[in-house]
């Protein structure tokens, strides 16, 4: 079977030179779109509902997040093995459908008059959960549907949603909070959802599940062979440290910053709904830009620059003060930057990893950088809620916000930041185009020695 990656489609029709006149990948970018809405919607109403409605504080509102990011601490490795020996499409349908019963569940148990702070945790734990599943696969998934001079556009069609819903979900979730309810609010995420499943669904491209083995699979030699991977490769390295720094402290950040809208600022879920939702125009700005300006400037030129100018606006929340009138305008403007360099530094990250990164361990490669990322972003939820019932919500929110500054500083010194226009081709090619098996096989992937 032709890989995804070759001249002619299954049907031995010539694949469109088009990316968007690509059905399949018109349905994993609808399908994704859909789902990062819901999961990021997900990520502040329950919050929102704790805090507006249930009057949580600061600790339990950093235990709430905590919960919610844990899986990615707990899962990613395992998710990473798991993905690469299983059909990607099947991944992504079966955590819809499972996210959907979940927040239909509390949308449910909202209207009944059952929901609380337990049911919250046990929601949270479970999307997001699941959500690290979808997340894995979605990347993987990309590389085996697109060609590969296609990856960059395709990323950048992909991030650019996915950043924009992390912000145009969020708002959807604050409006719907504030202007109907928080059970109506979980049930336009389960929606979601549902669409996500119906678009991912109709993919036709099959993908070729890996060779039967003479022996079980073994999971933790998998999970430390993408370890290896990440660890032996300096760019990758250096985008796991970076990513892990500013993971940690924008979890730190919007845990106090969540707090320091309604509460020092004054502002309702509505106007907190709309400061937050000026990043999804800033994002897909970025992700226009990401399409020319790595070739422009050079890759690594553009990661250092993107992500000192996003993270270093963020320094000028906790100067505001006033009204909403003065500070709304003031949130909308600093969003939209950050969401727009952010933005610029995701796919250009993206495509710094797939390139460096053979087809077999495409899934592995995503889940060890997402754990080595976010798998501290837990922890970095719980230390955001302790600083503001130490510090107060300015000062902590000033510090955390410096934190992320760090990130910017570790690519500078690294030799990422030395990446120019075109990135080097990765070590497996042409052959694991034709046979993504011998990915695993070249990194001893066999019986022997288990």
């Amino acid at each position: 079977m032709p890989s995804a990656s070759s001249a002619v489609s299954d049907s031995g029709r010539p694949v469109p030179s088009s990316l968007w006149r690509d059905g399949d990948f018109r349905r994993l970018w609808v399908g994704q779109t859909a789902s990062q809405l819901g999961e990021h919607a997900s990520l502040v109403v329950l919050p929102l509902f704790a805090v507006l409605t249930l009057n949580a504080g600061a600790g339990q509102l950093g235990v709430l997040r905590a919960v919610g990011q844990a899986p990615i601490l707990l899962l990613s490795l395992f998710v990473g093995a798991w993905v690469d020996r299983w059909r990607t499409r099947t991944v992504m349908v079966l955590t819809d459908v499972g996210r959907t019963l979940a927040l239909g569940a509390v949308a449910a148990a909202g209207l009944l008059g059952w929901l609380g702070l337990p049911a919250l945790l046990v929601v949270a734990f479970a999307v997001g959960a699941l959500s690290v599943f979808f997340d894995v696969a979605y990347q993987a998934s990309l590389v085996r549907l697109v060609k590969r001079d296609q990856l960059v556009r395709g990323n950048s069609a992909l991030e650019g949603s996915r950043s924009a819903a992390q912000i145009g979900g969020p708002a959807l979730g604050g409006a719907l909070v504030s202007l109907l309810s928080a059970p109506i609010a979980a049930a336009s995420g389960a929606l979601f959802f549902a669409l996500s499943f119906l678009s991912i669904r109709r993919i036709r491209r099959i993908e070729p599940l890996p060779g039967p083995s003479e022996c079980p699979p073994r999971i933790w030699r998998r999970i430390h062979e993408g370890l290896r991977f990440v660890v032996s490769d300096t760019s990758l390295r250096t985008v796991g440290l970076a990513s892990a720094i500013f993971q940690f402290s924008f979890a730190a950040m919007m845990t106090v910053y969540l707090l320091f809208l309604p509460r020092e600022l004054h502002l309702s879920g509505a106007a907190v709904g709309l400061a937050l939702a000026a990043t999804g125009p800033g994002a897909l700005l970025g992700s226009l830009l990401a399409a020319r300006l790595p070739s422009r400037f050079g890759h690594g030129a553009v990661l250092v620059s993107a992500a000192a100018l996003g993270d270093g606006v963020l320094l000028c929340v906790p100067a505001l003060h006033g009204s909403s009138a003065v500070t709304v305008p003031a949130l909308l403007a600093v969003n939209f930057v950050f969401g727009t360099f952010g933005q610029l530094v995701n796919v250009t990250v993206m495509a710094v990893r797939q390139a460096a990164t053979p087809n077999g361990m495409q899934g592995r490669v995503a889940a060890t950088i997402t754990f080595v990322g976010m798998g501290l972003t837990p922890l970095g939820s719980l230390l955001g809620g302790f600083l503001a019932e130490k510090w107060g919500l300015r000062t902590s929110l000033l510090v955390t916000a410096a934190g992320m500054m760090l990130s910017p500083a570790v690519m500078a010194m690294s030799p990422l930041a030395r990446l120019g226009r075109t990135l080097p081709a990765r070590w497996d090619t042409p052959k694991s185009a034709a046979d993504p098996a011998a990915d695993e096989t070249a990194l001893g992937d066999t019986c022997d020695g288990a």
